[in-house]
Parts: structure tokens; sequence; C-alpha cells
């Protein structure tokens, strides 16, 4: 567990601190291989579209899967092992910084630069808004995307649960798996909602520890009014719900109204930035308490 908290920390310092390795994060190589596949598909009775998804993505998590393995019996005091976790989980975050995208449109000098930035933060199909509730619920999901679906299943899976999430939701979403099949993209899709949803429950538990319990809590039952589903919408619906409340309690305490109409959307993106990096913050938090419980013991 010590070693799973300090491969993490080290992840984030090296993406903060060195943002020139970003460019390492090259994923280039998922659509040649989808490509190969593709090719052979005729010859492999069995891969359907659907099935392409199998040895697409489960091809490299298994060869991940199997270095992960061999380099647990602690080899060099498991110098290796405790490498290559950081590695991969370096390789799979992200891929670009998300408060430096949130910076970049909070910064813009026009609303045409503004929109243009905001890309950035919506999938390679998705059209962005300015809207600041929207803005608040793209901020969460590029959280969800970037940061908190990958570190969960790294704890949960190690390296290869990292590749998992990572290249599912590449399949599903991203541009560099565009010339797979439907049936590809929609398997990736229904994995990804699968790998997603104990990611945003969790994100929100941190949410409503970190902020305002109260209109977390009630966003998060009246979406769950009609029962539990594996639709990550609550995630959203919480985050703006608290957002809202942060920046109403906000204005109230300086007894001032707030600002004209396009600055309350940057004060949202940046309290719904400040709110993914406290559910960070609080994510570790708990995790080197059960490290230190572990050592107490």
């Amino acid at each position: 567990m010590a070693a799973t908290l300090f491969a993490v920390v080290l992840a984030l310092l090296l993406g903060h601190g060195l943002p020139s390795l970003t460019h390492l994060r090259n994923f280039s190589w998922l659509r040649t291989w989808g490509d190969w596949l593709r090719a052979r598909q005729e010859s492999l009775g069995w891969l359907t579209p659907g099935w392409l998804l199998l040895p697409l993505v489960g091809v490299p998590v298994a060869m991940v899967m199997l270095l992960q393995f061999g380099l647990a019996d602690g080899w060099f005091l498991g110098l290796f092992g405790f490498a290559f976790a950081v590695i991969v989980l370096f390789y799979c975050w992200g891929p670009r910084d998300l408060d430096v995208d949130v910076e970049r449109i909070a910064s813009a000098e026009n609303q045409a630069q503004r929109l243009e930035a905001a890309r950035t933060l919506w999938p390679d199909t998705g059209e962005p808004s300015l809207q600041g509730p929207i803005l608040v619920e793209a901020v969460f999901r590029g959280a969800l995307r970037r940061w908190f679906g990958v570190l969960l299943w790294f704890l949960l899976l190690g390296p290869a649960g990292a590749l998992l999430y990572r290249l599912t939701a590449l399949v599903a979403e991203d541009a560099i798996a565009d010339g797979l099949p439907t049936g590809s993209r929609a398997a990736a899709s229904d994995l990804l909602r699968i790998l997603d949803w104990p990611a945003a429950q969790l994100m929100t538990l941190g949410l409503a520890l970190a902020a305002n319990f109260d209109s977390v809590l009630s966003a998060w039952r009246d979406w769950h009014a009609n029962g539990l589903a594996l639709d990550v919408g609550f995630l959203g619906a919480a985050a703006r719900a608290c957002v809202a409340s942060e920046l109403a309690e906000a204005a109230e305490d300086e007894d001032a109204p707030l600002p004209e109409a396009s600055v309350p959307a940057l004060l949202e993106l940046r309290d719904a930035m400040s709110l993914a990096w406290r559910i960070l913050l609080l994510w570790l938090a708990v995790l080197a308490l059960f490290v230190l419980a572990g050592w107490t013991n």
C-alpha cells in the first residue's frame, strides 16, 4: 500500500514538475493495433465488431499484467516493480493537464479564444459550451477521465487497471479509434460506463466530504430517485449544486452581488477546478491513512 501511495505521488509530481514529459503519453500504436486486427477480422470468424474490443484492449492489458506479476517478486527490493508502476500510471494519466486547460480557458482574452480553449474539456466528438453549469460538468468529467478513473483502477488492479481504463476511454471517445467498427466503440462505451461508475460514486462522496455535504447529497438523491443505474450524470449534478452553493455563500459573505453575465461562468469554472483538487487531495489523504494504519499495526 505504501508503494502504491508513493507511486501515485511520484507520477503526479512528474506530470506537474516536468510537463515536457507529457508528450510521451502517445497512444498512436492503438490505431495501428486496431487496423491490424480489423484486417484479420474476416479470417477470425469469432472476431465480430463487438468482440474486437477483447483483443484490442485485452492483449495490451494482459501483457502489462504479466510484467506486473513478474516484477512483483521483490527483485532489488521491489524497485523494478515500483518503477514500472510509476511509468504506467504516468503514461495513463491525463493525457493533458486538467488545471492548465482550465486556466487557459479562464485567461483567454475574448469569447472566441475561450470557446476554442474549452474544446480540450470535451471528447473529440463533443461540442464545447461556455455556460457556467456546463463548464462545471466538463471539469468534473475531465477529472473523472484524466485522474480519478485511472487512479481508482490503479489502486484496485495496479498498472494493468490503469491501462485498462485508459485504453477503454480512448476506444470509446477518442478520435484515435475513429477507424474502428461501430460495434467496437459501442462495446467500449458500455465497459467505460462500468469502469466509471464506482469512480464517480467515490468522487461524489469526496465532494460531499470536502465541500457542501447537504447540497451534494440532495443532488445525488434527486438523480437516483428512480433507482441506481450505470449513468454517471449524478456527478455533474452534484458538482453543479455544490459550486452554486459555494458561490452563493461567497457572495453573501462578501455582501456583494455576483458579477455580470460572462464572469460567473469563469467563477464556476475556477471553483469546479478547486473542488476537483480538494477531492484528489482527500483521496490521497485517505490512502495515506491506510498506509499509516498498516505501519502502526
